[in-house]
């Protein structure tokens, strides 16, 4: 019967997780996918010049939940088959260098910030106090500061070249309007566990045949319906179940489970949001997100770019990161350059950005050539504001048969692919515990 199905409105990472959890407990699943690829906010693109992402994602040693799944759909040595794992190495040549030694934790991270280059000797012992006080703290703070609050007495020198840039990477968001919460969870869950916890783990593979085209395949090879292509108008309440509408039809399902951007929801929710309710109260909370944008430009120039490492700390005029993607799976010399959040960069001309940053690399590898070609790839609603005291939607049920999931329902963490897979998850095995 159609109406035993299981339909997942979204096929980015956290729909993909739930399709993965619910086929692989013998449920049949469809999931839905407006656009004509997979992967949402981490998906290849491909151009003329060469395979690409629309984003650079990194997964540290951390993210169990993401690793787990890709051990589901890859097999078991999925993790030393997809990754270069190294471990945690910042860099921005002859101005700043962070190590994290082969040391067991807490040793590792200490250890690491005792010996930074750059900051001065008494920078680093502040520097280490402030780590120290966190650890006492259990690196807890109120829900209304911000990261810039929290660093109100950390040096400088150690803010610009630590803290704002791991601020900017992990939550998306500017110091000075940042969750000081969110950040502490993330050093907490980074640093404070397992020393292998903060390795950084680069993918070799672009971002839809690390997960989104493996995904698509456990859940086909398990009676699943994979729909590209088809966009979910609406949404409605039937009396053992959901109605799912796509073009001129109106499918039963048992359940469905809701995996779209939250800029997204709303239109979506149609009949299901009763007065009160938990569908009307997610579109109340997401109604007041804001935004921020990644921007990630690649420049393929005619050599290899011999930086030295896969991942390098720029200045932040205007890229802050750059990646070697030759170093990572792709052709020799093309680099992949970020600009995380709206720090005013983000909004050049596509030309003039680029002018910039091939500038910016000139000043790290001086006789670099002129660049073959150039691709910028703007996400404009990149991630939710990580911002404090934000109300966020929970994962769950919403309404009757309808559940919701998303990187922006976890509470404890900003919005990356762990967030995103922990969501799918957990939605899954919710609908799971109810017999629909």
């Amino acid at each position: 019967m159609s109406a035993e199905r299981i339909a997942v409105v979204g096929g980015g990472w956290t729909g993909l997780a739930a399709a993965v959890t619910l086929a692989g407990a013998g449920r049949a699943v469809t999931v839905f996918e407006a656009a004509s690829a997979l992967g949402g906010r981490a998906r290849r693109v491909e151009l003329r010049e060469a395979v690409v992402d629309n984003g650079q994602h990194i997964l540290l040693g951390a993210y169990e939940q993401t690793l787990a799944l890709l051990r589901t759909v890859h097999g078991p040595r999925a993790e030393s088959d997809l990754f270069e794992r190294c471990r945690l190495h910042l860099e921005e040549p002859g101005v700043f260098r962070l190590r994290v030694p082969p040391l067991p934790a807490p040793w590792h991270a200490l250890t690491a910030l005792l010996t930074m280059r750059g900051p001065t000797r008494r920078e680093r012992l502040a520097t280490v106090a402030f780590a120290r006080r966190l650890r006492r703290l259990s690196f807890q703070c109120s829900d209304q500061l911000s990261v810039a609050a929290v660093l109100v007495d950390q040096p400088a020198s150690v803010i610009s070249e630590l803290w704002e840039p791991l601020c900017l990477s992990a939550l998306n968001t500017p110091p000075e309007r940042a969750s000081a919460r969110i950040f502490l969870n993330l050093l907490k869950r980074v640093f404070a566990g397992r020393a292998r916890d903060c390795d950084l783990l680069l993918p070799r593979v672009d971002l839809s045949a690390l997960f989104p085209d493996a995904a698509a395949s456990y859940v086909g090879a398990r009676g699943g319906d994979i729909r590209l292509g088809r966009r979910v108008e609406e949404l409605a309440l039937l009396a053992d179940g959901i109605g799912v509408a796509s073009g001129s039809e109106q499918e039963p399902f048992a359940a469905a489970l809701i995996a779209v951007g939250p800029h997204q929801l709303c239109a979506l929710l149609g009949d299901t949001r009763a007065p009160k309710g938990g569908a009307s109260l997610a579109c109340a909370q997401v109604a007041r997100f804001a935004y921020e944008p990644i921007v990630t430009s690649y420049l393929g120039y005619p050599r290899a770019l011999a930086l030295g490492q896969p991942l390098l700390k720029l200045d932040a005029n205007p890229a802050q990161w750059v990646f070697d993607r030759g170093r990572l799976g792709g052709p020799p010399g093309l680099a992949a350059a970020v600009i995380s959040a709206d720090t005013g960069a983000a909004g050049l001309a596509h030309a003039d950005l680029v002018r910039a940053i091939d500038a910016q690399l000139r000043r790290t590898i001086p006789d670099l050539p002129s660049p073959a070609w150039s691709q910028v790839i703007a996400e404009q609603r990149a991630t939710f504001a990580c911002t404090p005291g934000l109300e966020r939607p929970a994962v769950g049920a919403i309404a009757p048969h309808l559940y919701l999931a998303g990187d922006y329902t976890v509470a404890e963490l900003p919005a990356t692919l762990e967030a995103a897979t922990r969501s799918g998850v957990a939605a899954a095995r919710r609908i799971l515990a109810v017999r629909h």
